[in-house]
């Protein structure tokens, strides 16, 4: 933990009040400091009095003049001015332990943060909670906190995470429940450990508990899982018989609670050969960021363009390259650019050598695997792929590749889209 103060925002209220870098923030209104959510829940008062101690051992007190919800404009060392937590668990199904080797260091540190959750979205399993963090999340009101729960049943839920945690950590949800903290949610499906009457009764249980919603991905299984425990993908019937199931408990919760609560990935849809549910379905796209209802975001917001657009468009040939997933579904919405505008362009869908052809998201493709399947072949002027196949601020693959590198093995300019319609058909109409 460091709570030392590394540099302060110019013309903030912090610097204006006369706090200085190299201090310690010892506390806020009297409450001490331990890491970002004190810092971020106690400094939102206005007009806060912070006790700060310089590296000598002296303590003094500042007022500082501020709105109320306005940043002090401190920064610390780290974001959560402590390390994150690692994860304690040993999940059945974790992606991480399914990486390639050779990867760089980050992309095989697993975090189970409670601040994360609250903070930047991360789904946590609560295992690794200790009952002051917990009381601290209720004390401070913290909300929503995202749960990666998977199941409710305490043994099964304690198999999947690979930690007998897993069933304790089930009493922090009903507390979080009772305490009127909001929590979304999400489950991995597994078949033949979470699936037909364990889903029924993990999805009675949350609802129950009162999470605001939940997504039911499948597991994603690479090809690198030596003496990791045996797991069936989820076919087609399997996705069938969980959509039907979701699908029918989600129309009860409608009636009852007002919204469907438990909602299932595009993935789903795709692996059973279903066409995607239209965009009332997603109620606002409240689980998005877990592949709930991208797809049809995706295609709603470029049709909504498409129809303003009335004119012949002159751009250039261009490429898109996606996941297999992803891959038709983007051919059907150049083919009707390319009927209006005039436009000509191609979508290529990518196999995921790297991981196994049973990962067919854009997410998980790497810079060599574009490489490998592209080179060669006649990609127009320009090639436009999704960000999230991108990491550290939109510049680098999973494998380390960078676009330069791409654009340098295909000599070929590459164009980053956001996962956005509209910046979709900006960059197919060469906008952007």
């Amino acid at each position: 933990m460091s709570t030392v103060i590394e540099s302060i925002d110019r013309c903030s209220p912090a610097s204006q009040a006369g706090v200085r870098t190299g201090e310690k923030l010892i506390s806020i209104n009297g409450h001490p400091v331990a890491d970002v959510l004190d810092y971020r829940f106690f400094g939102y008062d206005p007009d806060p009095e912070l006790v700060l101690e310089n590296p000598d051992g002296i303590q003094r007190r500042v007022r500082v003049k501020k709105e109320e919800a306005e940043d002090l404009g401190l920064n610390f060392d780290t974001y959560l001015m402590d390390k994150p937590r690692p994860c304690s668990n040993h999940c059945l199904f974790c992606f991480v332990d399914q990486m390639a080797p050779g990867c760089r260091d980050t992309l095989y540190f697993k975090d189970d943060d409670a601040r994360l959750s609250f903070l930047m979205g991360n789904y946590i399993t609560l295992t690794n909670l200790s009952q002051r963090e917990a009381q601290r999340i209720i004390d401070l009101r913290i909300s929503p906190i995202n749960v990666s729960v998977h199941a409710t049943d305490p043994k099964i839920r304690s198999v999947l995470l690979g930690n007998k945690a897993g069933a304790d950590s089930l009493a922090y949800m009903r507390a979080f429940a009772e305490a009127g903290i909001a929590m979304n949610g999400q489950i991995v499906l597994c078949p033949g450990y979470n699936d037909g009457e364990q889903l029924q009764r993990t999805m009675e249980d949350m609802a129950g508990w009162g999470f605001a919603s939940c997504s039911v991905v499948p597991v994603g299984l690479t090809q690198f899982r030596e003496k990791l425990p045996k797991l069936r993908p989820v076919d087609q019937a399997c996705a069938n018989a969980v959509i039907d199931q979701v699908d029918t408990f989600g129309k009860l919760c409608l009636e009852k609670y007002g919204s469907r609560l438990f909602f299932c990935s595009d993935e789903l849809y795709i692996r059973a050969g279903r066409p995607l549910p239209e965009e009332e379905y997603y109620e606002e796209y409240v689980q998005i960021e877990n592949g709930v209802g991208m797809l049809r975001s995706l295609i709603s917001e470029f049709e909504a363009g498409l129809r303003l657009e009335d004119e012949t468009a002159e751009a250039s040939r261009f490429t898109i390259a996606t996941g297999v997933s992803a891959g038709p579904f983007l051919q059907e919405l150049i083919r009707k650019a390319e009927a209006k505008l005039g436009i000509q362009g191609q979508v290529i869908s990518i196999e995921n050598d790297f991981f196994g052809h049973t990962i067919d998201v854009a997410g998980l493709i790497t810079g060599q695997d574009l490489i490998r399947q592209l080179t060669g072949r006649d990609l127009g002027q320009r090639l436009l792929i999704p960000i999230n196949m991108l990491r550290h601020g939109g510049d680098v693959f999973l494998d380390d590749l960078r676009v330069s590198d791409i654009e340098n093995a295909l000599h070929i300019p590459v164009t980053v889209v956001e996962q956005d319609g509209f910046d979709l058909l900006d960059a197919v109409l060469e906008r952007k």
